[in-house]
């Protein structure tokens, strides 16, 4: 595919600790690696969505619900997403997870977001770990992620899984394999 012909790709995020950031660059460099021509920006100052092929667009997720940077990019550009290559990826707690409630919740959609991800027609919604330190995290926070299967604290990213899903979009878009191997952070 020629530089004249590759997919535009934007890819937007909002983030709170930096784990959605570490994502969506990855994201970025594995599909311009691929030969997409890719931008990535923060959601506050993300581009008009008219200007891309493709939107990939990730939020940590707060209370269940996605940042207000990324929902209100996602609500303003509501007319202009609807019928395009949109993809969505949230960061949360939720897929790490563990034991018979913790599974539940974290393959649970929680419904603000879905009602975002219907409004604007996304092809798809990926949630993947982030980070969860220790410090900082009240004795309730602490007792109820165990309650819920959390096992352990730190970074607990999938980089395998976020590899496989990047190649995933990459491979619709019908994108070269990468001649070098993106890495994470």
């Amino acid at each position: 595919m020629t530089s004249d012909t590759a997919p535009r790709v934007a890819v937007v995020f909002a983030t709170d600790q930096g784990s959605t950031r570490d994502i969506a660059d990855f994201i970025a460099a594995d599909l311009s690696a691929r030969g997409a021509q890719v931008q990535l920006h923060d959601a506050e100052h993300a581009p008009d969505p008219t200007e891309y092929d493709v939107l990939i667009l990730g939020s940590a997720v707060h209370d269940m619900q996605l940042l207000p940077p990324a929902a209100a990019y996602l609500d303003h550009n509501r007319r202009e997403l609807t019928g395009r290559d949109v993809r969505l990826f949230t960061v949360g707690l939720g897929p790490a997870l563990r034991g018979p409630i913790g599974r539940r919740m974290g393959r649970t959609v929680p419904p603000g977001i879905a009602a975002l991800r219907d409004a604007v027609g996304a092809r798809e919604l990926h949630a993947f770990a982030g980070r969860y330190d220790r410090a900082g995290v009240s004795f309730r926070a602490r007792l109820q992620y165990r309650l819920l299967g959390g096992g352990r604290y730190g970074d607990l990213r999938d980089w395998a899984e976020i590899r496989r899903w990047a190649a995933g979009i990459g491979d619709s878009l019908n994108l070269a394999p990468a001649t070098v191997l993106t890495t994470h952070p």
